[in-house]
């Protein structure tokens, strides 16, 4: 067994296939292959072809309330100041080539 896969090697071979390495998308996929964004759904099909949205099935955010809310912003005290720079209507806007 040891001595095919060293063989193997030796002649440049691959142990494991290519398409086993990359990402299974849906053209490396069987005909009706889809993955998805996996996301769920949010309601159903009719028998008429529409979709009802299913408030139970909704996702639900809770916000804290921040009306009195102290905190800024994160920014460091050792940034570095950065120059403003103004362009004028003489500079071209691209090089010239």
């Amino acid at each position: 067994m040891a001595l095919g896969i060293l063989t193997g090697l030796m002649r440049g071979g691959r142990i494991v296939p290519r398409s086993g390495l990359t990402a299974l998308t849906t053209k490396r996929g069987p005909k009706g292959f889809y993955k998805g964004k996996g996301c769920k759904s949010t309601g159903r099909h009719t028998s008429k072809g529409g979709y009802i949205l299913m408030a139970e099935k909704l996702p639900q955010y809770v916000v804290p309330d921040l009306t009195d809310f102290k905190l800024k912003a994160y920014v460091a005290h050792n940034t570095p100041k950065v120059p403003k720079v103004t362009k004028t209507s003489e500079e071209p806007t691209t090089p010239a080539v």
